[in-house]
């Protein structure tokens, strides 16, 4: 019996060791020392000792080690390894990995993050925010634009262009505004709050197209021509990536380029240069936004050099070019229609269009370069643009529904104190602040010069599929009020243009089930990547260092998952002390066991794990939910952790760890193998799945945020367009919501006396008057509950129109018949 207990401390010594991560040298002396403390003084049988020692003389001993354990083991996995095609190679190589690291560790460092500085936009900024941003805003007629001119107006284009916006990326020394990624956000934010074709064409220039290209890998007389007429303006820039026959997959574009000399007269110039190098270039692109009035345009295409004029080789990859599309041979389409998001959108193509060798962005040295300068760039733009739309849809959902449900009445109250009502705006104002605190840690990233490849992918599915969630609530609370369209209904043009969002830049489906996770694992894990390296360079070495480590790791991460997990995350440390310290204990959980998950899964499945792509989106999710939880956190310190924001805090943090559960609870129930999958459920969930969607309260609380003005509230909607127009569709609400609840008390009063009878009267102004006639009300409070009346009326109203519902009434709006 003595000899089993101390069998047992030497387990809890190994158990204890394991969830600390000591070293393996450090562990094997404490299982020796502690086996033949049983052995000698216990009276243990010795053959326990003599295993242990083989054991551990195996896996210490480098040469023994490679031998028997990591030799065979390279060679099946070598073999087992899918081959890794260019464009993934390039995928995987491009960009760098951050806190999403630290999240894939199963033990992330919260003084890292906490110390990682809050966004904050500067004095010249601020002041664009304030100034040209606001003044475009008030420009800016959605209605107009979509559904009558289908285009901005000429006195828009010509602002946005004078006032730099389509240059605020661009470095001073070429006349751009360079702007922080964080004031590019919020700028195109608070645009998209006000009309979603005003961002898109300001956004796109900013983020993946010639301008980022050029400044990272363009030649200096690209940059020196280029980026100042790009910045003033004087160029509208868009890139051709996507073909009809290939989307997503990049490295299955059909358009390619011959290497060959030629001749060409230069549209900027008109010189004729004769025998040039250069390249004939045949292409077909479609979805290409600002392609119907671009005057440049960036080209991705694939080079072949049959003749070998620059080298041995032949096939040469992608390779990015600049074309003026007045050049002879560029032919610009018509128009696509995407919904009703009227942005310039449309195809392009041409076939032998002979271009010089320093059209191509960076000059020779850089052809065949093209998807890793695309991959690189896309990781900025991905966290940028759509991000920015969705976070803006969020604010105006939250801001518009929370409004409307408190100033809309129904059986003599307001609509949002209906608890179906009041559940759908917890998950308008929890999915907001979800959507802003991730993308704010992600242009802290940006802003610290990282190129968050991983977190691209997280903030683009993770927050335009919350965008979708959220304007569907907000449909659905304003009913009637959102289905007929027309210049008051501020809700149904964002809504229809949704399926851009969620298409673009790598449909959501493709994101989800290939890419966070796939490019997730290689990148963040800290052995993974180094293993497939070892494995393509043939290097037994390092492969040894690497799979030992990673034997290592998933241990430990397997001891720390179920010993969290057993003891509720009570031993977890780091984070912040407070109502916020369980929060960081039960993520640190999960961050264990979602790393010990993804081991298992790659370890039993191996390459075919990339094919389970139901599993790998799962795997994805799981990471993706615990960013969005830390992003959570950080915003919640960086505003100054107010104790007002507590709702909203809980309910994304709360949200985020219970779908990080179900995420996990899917892989395990859908995993092929049922043993193994039983395991690793008593690893993960010894005692059950223990968390629970934020509860009703919460979101009852957040509800009551979004239908009162606040300190919270404004947080929560901060960088948005608020019009102070009481004729504006947005602009009234606020006007509105003020007078509402200014006489909540004294429309309680009247309905109060109505219900005793002692008022007269058939029409509800009959009665007011007959209130006001009998004392019950004075007259300040008379006008004051007739102005409200007359806002309330303006907010429910919707638009009608002529037969040919061609022009709406404006006048319509202030009839009154009862």
């Amino acid at each position: 019996m003595t000899a089993l207990i101390g069998i047992a401390v030497v387990l809890v010594a190994f158990l204890v060791l394991a969830y600390k991560r000591a070293p393996l040298w450090l562990t094997s002396l404490v299982v020796l020392a502690g086996l033949g403390y049983c052995i000698a003084v216990q009276g243990a049988h010795w053959g326990w000792g003599a295993g242990a020692l083989a054991v551990l003389a195996v896996l210490n001993l480098k040469p023994l080690r490679r031998a028997i354990v990591t030799g065979p083991l390279f060679s099946v996995f070598k073999k087992i390894t899918p081959p890794m095609s260019q464009t993934e190679q390039e995928a995987i190589d491009a960009g760098t990995v951050w806190w999403d690291r630290d999240l894939f560790s199963g033990k992330p460092d919260y003084n890292k993050l906490h110390s990682y500085p809050a966004p904050k936009l500067t004095a010249e900024e601020e002041a664009f925010l304030n100034g040209p941003t606001e003044t475009l805003c008030q420009m800016l007629d959605d209605w107009q634009i979509t559904q009558e001119t289908k285009d901005l107006p000429p006195e828009v284009w010509q602002f946005i262009k004078d006032n730099g916006f389509l240059g605020m990326i661009i470095k001073k020394q070429f006349g751009g505004k360079e702007f922080s990624n964080y004031a590019h956000a919020r700028v195109v934010t608070k645009i998209a709050t006000r009309s979603g074709s005003a961002a898109v064409t300001v956004m796109v220039p900013n983020s993946l197209g010639p301008g980022e290209l050029l400044q990272h890998y363009g030649t200096d007389a690209q940059k020196n021509y280029y980026l100042p007429r790009l910045a003033k303006g004087l160029d509208i820039p868009c890139f051709a990536l996507t073909s009809p026959e290939a989307g997503s997959d990049a490295g299955g574009i059909p358009d390619y380029g011959i290497v060959c000399r030629g001749s060409y007269t230069d549209p900027r110039t008109g010189e004729k240069h004769d025998n040039v190098l250069g390249m004939r270039v045949t292409w077909e692109k479609r979805y290409i936004t600002l392609g119907p009035v671009a005057t440049v345009l960036g080209l991705a295409f694939k080079l072949y050099d049959p003749e070998h004029l620059l080298g041995d080789k032949e096939d040469i990859g992608i390779t990015c070019a600049l074309i003026p599309t007045n050049h002879e041979g560029v032919s610009i389409g018509r128009r696509h229609y995407p919904g009703t998001a009227t942005f310039q959108n449309g195809p392009n193509w041409g076939k032998d269009v002979f271009i010089p060798m320093d059209w191509i962005i960076g000059g020779k040295d850089y052809v065949g370069q093209g998807w890793r300068m695309l991959v690189e760039c896309l990781s900025v733009g991905r966290c940028i643009s759509l991000p920015a739309m969705s976070v803006a849809s969020g604010k105006l959902a939250s801001y518009t529904t929370g409004a409307y449900a408190r100033i809309r009445n129904q059986f003599g109250m307001s609509i949002g104190k209906f608890e179906g009502v009041d559940e759908a705006l917890g998950r308008i104002g929890g999915f907001t602040y979800q959507m802003d605190a991730a993308q704010r840690l992600a242009l802290t990233a940006l802003d610290l010069g990282e190129k968050p490849s991983v977190l691209s992918g997280i903030l683009k599915y993770h927050n335009t599929e919350r965008m979708r969630k959220t304007i569907n609530d907000a449909m659905d609370v304003h009913a009637g009020k959102a289905v007929c369209t027309g210049p008051r209904n501020y809700l149904a043009l964002g809504y229809g243009a949704i399926p851009v969002a969620i298409t673009v830049e790598g449909a959501n489906i493709l994101t989800r089930s290939m890419i966070i996770f796939g490019q997730g694992a290689i990148r963040c894990h800290p052995f993974v990547l180094k293993e497939m390296r070892a494995a393509m360079g043939n290097d037994g070495k390092a492969f040894d260092d690497a799979v030992i480590g990673h034997i290592g790791f998933t241990v430990s991460n397997a001891v720390r998952a179920l010993v969290l997990g057993a003891t509720g995350a009570k031993l977890a440390g780091g984070g912040k002390s407070g109502p916020t310290a369980q929060y960081y204990r039960d993520i640190t959980r999960l961050s264990s066991a979602f790393a010990f998950l993804a081991d298992m899964g790659m370890a039993s499945l191996g390459g075919s794990l990339k094919f389970k792509e139901k599993l790998s989106a799962r795997l994805g999710d799981m990471l993706s939910n615990l960013y969005i939880a830390t992003a959570s956190l950080k915003k919640f310190e960086d505003d100054g952790a107010p104790k007002e924001d507590l709702p909203l805090l809980r309910w994304a943090v709360e949200t985020a760890l219970f779908d990080c559960q179900e995420a996990m609870n899917g892989f395990l129930a859908n995993h092929p193998s049922g043993a193994l999958a039983w395991l690793m459920r008593r690893v993960v969930f010894p005692f059950g799945q223990s968390y629970k969607p934020a509860s009703d309260r919460t979101g009852t609380a957040v509800a009551k945020l979004l239908m009162e003005p606040s300190a919270s509230r404004d947080r929560l909607v901060h960088y948005m367009y608020r019009s102070k127009d009481e004729n504006d569709a947005v602009g009234v609400l606020e006007h509105a919501l003020k007078a509402v609840i200014e006489t909540e008390a004294l429309e309680g009063k009247l309905r109060s006396a109505q219900r005793k009878g002692q008022l007269a009267g058939i029409t509800a102004q009959d009665k007011l008057d007959d209130a006001r006639s009998k004392g019950l009300i004075n007259d300040i409070e008379f006008a004051a509950v007739q102005r409200a009346r007359r806002l309330k009326r303006e907010v429910i109203m919707v638009d009608d129109f002529d037969p040919q519902l061609a022009m709406a009434d404006s006048g319509a709006i202030h009839r009154k018949v009862i």
